[in-house]
């Protein structure tokens, strides 16, 4: 049996602003950030892919722990459009999910509900779904299989904006998280 709805964890960027690979940076709770957007996904019930550079061992082996699927993205240093391309390959080729919430390794605050909630607007509407808060549109993002053909040749920091967004499905939530991401070590304070 298929998955309908699984998460794609974008996790092979390079942190650069960040001074070091911030996926290992702690939240106050003593989590990784990597280990909080693998968690937010499984609360949601989804299963769970990421995408890694390839040789990542720190990576894997938290994959392994949390009973996430790895992805090498051979191309990540190009850029998020690569390993989101990556990604959606691998989703083609091995899955037969009918959508993928692209999630952020970045941006531990997301709740589960708010997962679910893009899920169960995709069950309705069957198109691009993302989150708003307080007016604004934020992350993760569901992507239904129709449109990934048009990303699988991604590279450089392009990631999905040449989807048409406009006519996509917004799902309000009070969930703040989905508009606030980790750039720098300050960012982790509440």
């Amino acid at each position: 049996m298929s998955d309908p709805v699984v998460a794609l964890v974008l996790a092979a960027g390079q942190a650069r602003r960040f001074g070091s690979d911030k996926r290992w940076a702690r939240l106050p709770d003593g989590r990784s950030l990597l280990d909080a957007v693998i968690e937010t996904a499984r609360l949601a019930g989804l299963p769970v892919h990421v995408v890694l550079r390839p040789g990542d061992e720190a990576g894997a082996a938290c994959c392994a722990r949390q009973g996430a699927q790895p992805v090498w993205a051979a191309a990540a240093g190009q850029g998020m459009g690569a390993s989101l391309a990556a990604g959606l390959r691998q989703l083609t080729d091995h899955t037969d999910a009918e959508a993928a919430v692209v999630m952020l390794a970045d941006m531990p605050w997301v709740q589960p509900e708010t997962v679910r909630a893009l899920c169960a607007a995709f069950a309705r509407e069957r198109g691009l779904t993302w989150p708003w808060h307080q007016g604004q549109p934020g992350h993760p993002r569901l992507l239904p299989r129709a449109q990934w053909p048009a990303l699988l040749d991604l590279g450089g920091d392009e990631g999905a904006r040449g989807l048409d967004w406009a006519r996509a499905t917004r799902v309000v939530v009070a969930d703040a998280g989905v508009l606030r991401d980790v750039d720098v070590p300050q960012d982790l304070q509440g």
